[in-house]
């Protein structure tokens, strides 16, 4: 049960580590390993392990678990996981009696993948998965369904702590987590692009896979927005958003192969995206590394100036 949950320790960045795959296209546990253990030491501490970004529709039950388990063993103890769950109940359940057994704080719906949807279908497969793995659970929202008034519902379940809110209507998320009041905590899933605009509407968090490339500097846009300091904020999301604005080229479809390419800029080679994720062409590769310098510059000189005042993690 999610009773002693501390929900100030979702007051932050969430990062969805991208997965490492091998030459082979098996997973490489090792760079995941070390991956997870350099976002740590940047100051990330909460991740999404296998979820969106992370390719969770391509993964298998075995190796979304085996994810979880190198991330939360190359992560330290203020680290909270959540194994992301979905598609068919059985499937859901698995991931997550297996994923709490192998350290995961709790685990993340999914946005639901299946036709034909309702909010009484969804209420009754929420409460299966939590039925069968009791722990923190967080719900995400990236269609009209669930409802603003099934999350309303949920979030009086004793184990939902937060809803990833990823359907970008601000009105809409402003009045459900008015109508919330101080109960779970309701976070930006839609990373740098809208995390100044959910944190005026009551989010104090939001997820991020640009933190892959540039840990930095997203925990220090994060540390100005909830300090109210939203000038300095905006500056750092200025210097993230060629990235963002990257990954949303035609409708969103270069989401992961931008961030993996990218990786390859910081020496990790963690393989090409499966199918059907799109694969680049050499001039978008090209394109991608001339617009990561900056970046990567900015957030180098940012953990530089940490370790200088003596603050690195």
């Amino acid at each position: 049960m999610a009773a002693d949950f501390d929900l100030t320790s979702l007051q932050t960045v969430h990062l969805v580590p991208l997965t490492a795959y091998s030459p082979d296209g098996s997973l490489n546990l090792d760079l995941q390993k070390t991956h997870s253990a350099r976002m740590y030491d940047a100051g990330i501490r909460c991740f999404l392990p296998a979820a969106g970004t992370s390719e969770f529709h391509s993964l298998s039950a075995d190796e979304v678990v085996d994810i979880v388990a190198a991330t939360c063993e190359a992560t330290g103890p203020e680290a909270v996981v959540f194994a992301p769950v979905g598609l068919q109940v059985g499937h859901a359940v698995d991931i997550a009696r297996r994923s709490v057994d192998v350290g995961a704080t709790g685990i993340m719906f999914m946005p639901f993948s299946h036709p034909y949807m309702s909010d009484v279908g969804a209420k009754a497969y929420y409460q299966a998965v939590m039925d069968a793995a009791p722990c923190p659970t967080l719900v995400y929202k990236k269609a009209p369904l669930p409802s603003n008034s099934l999350l309303l519902e949920m979030a009086k379940h004793p184990n939902v702590v937060g809803v990833k809110y990823a359907w970008n209507q601000m009105h809409e998320f402003r009045t459900t987590v008015a109508a919330d009041g101080e109960g779970i905590e309701w976070l930006c899933g839609s990373a740098e692009r809208f995390a100044p605009y959910y944190f005026l509407a009551g989010s104090r968090g939001y997820t991020t896979g640009a933190g892959n490339v540039a840990p930095h500097l997203t925990l220090a846009m994060h540390a100005a927005f909830a300090a109210g300091e939203y000038d300095e904020g905006m500056q750092y999301q200025a210097q993230l958003l060629p990235i963002e604005d990257y990954r949303a080229r035609e409708g969103d479809s270069f989401n992961i192969s931008m961030l993996k390419h990218a990786m390859q800029s910081l020496g990790q080679d963690f393989g090409p995206p499966r199918p059907p994720q799109r694969e680049l062409t050499n001039a978008e590769r090209t394109e991608i590394d001339a617009l990561l310098k900056p970046i990567i510059a900015a957030d180098q000189q940012i953990a530089e100036e940490l370790a200088s005042a003596g603050l690195s993690s």
